[in-house]
């Protein structure tokens, strides 16, 4: 993969690599779960389906370790279908329950309600004998842009917490009603102090869980289509109608571009405006469902 993804033009790769995005309220969130953990029942991580392994915080076992969980792997209908079986046979040998999720229509709710009252059952015994019948108490965490808005807006029937479609939005805790004896606690967003891992950087600039605006979206849509001509070179041929041939992802990103029609004056491409939907077809699983990551792959 690194031979591929480094072949040609020198890209500005070593950007995500170095990239430091740790604000206060990212600091203040990893506080706030330690401080609150002992409130609720049971945690629920959500994560996004094309990208299990970097979509999770790596303090996220630490901090959870105590307290019974739920992972929910969100964005199950744009990930492969296969990868998602893997990835739900990889988390259950780790003893940690998971869930298929796709919190835009609703796939996996019911299960995932059944799923916490299982995990739950013998706290929910106890209460049932001594004649109380108190809200399931979560807490609800991931990194930004895995659909934990969305996911809580579904849920309640309303827009109680705050959807947008860029990463950290969602700004302080809150607790949220919801129906079938429900309490929610929201918190916002964390993400990693540092991306130090290479892989990781770049599934979450491809994915968007970083933001477009802070990293050239001409470098990430190169190095996603390089990526992708390796692990499906079938769908993504078809899908932009050019071959890869060896070259960089600089100069496949401009095939592409050409292809499309994306010409500006000087009859030179447009590679932003190329860049921008190479990524959004990725993003919404026009070329595909494709999974970026398998558990093989993340050992």
């Amino acid at each position: 993969m690194d031979d591929m993804l480094r072949s040609g033009a020198a890209f500005e790769e070593e950007a995500l690599l170095h990239l430091q995005w740790f604000p206060g309220h990212m600091a203040k969130t990893r506080r706030l779960i330690a401080e609150h953990l002992k409130l609720v029942d049971a945690a629920v991580e959500l994560i996004d389906a094309r990208i299990p392994h970097s979509s999770r915080n790596p303090v996220i076992d630490e901090l959870l370790a105590a307290k019974p969980r739920l992972i929910l792997i969100n964005k199950s209908d744009l990930a492969d279908p296969a990868a998602n079986r893997a990835w739900c046979e990889h988390f259950a040998a780790q003893g940690i329950p998971s869930v298929l999720l796709d919190s835009m229509t609703g796939k996996g709710y019911d299960t995932f309600k059944n799923k916490i009252r299982t995990i739950l059952r013998d706290k929910l015994s106890r209460d049932a004998d001594k004649g109380m019948q108190k809200k399931i108490k979560l807490m609800v965490v991931g990194i930004p842009n895995v659909g934990k808005s969305s996911f809580i807006n579904r849920l309640s029937g309303s827009r109680r917490a705050k959807v947008e479609d860029r990463p950290g939005v969602t700004r302080g805790k809150q607790w949220i009603d919801i129906k079938d004896g429900f309490q929610l606690l929201d918190t916002p967003g964390i993400l990693w102090p540092k991306f130090e891992d290479r892989e990781v950087a770049l599934g979450l600039a491809f994915t968007g869980a970083i933001k477009d605006d802070i990293t050239d979206v001409e470098t990430v849509a190169s190095l996603l289509l390089l990526r992708l001509y390796e692990i499906v070179p079938e769908l993504v041929g078809a899908r932009y109608k050019v071959a890869y041939e060896g070259e960089g992802g600089y100069e496949l990103l401009e095939k592409v571009g050409r292809k499309r029609g994306f010409l500006i004056s000087g009859g030179e491409v447009d590679l932003e405006r190329t860049a921008r939907i190479v990524l959004d077809e990725f993003r919404s699983a026009k070329i595909g469902r494709i999974s970026l990551e398998r558990p093989e792959d993340c050992r």
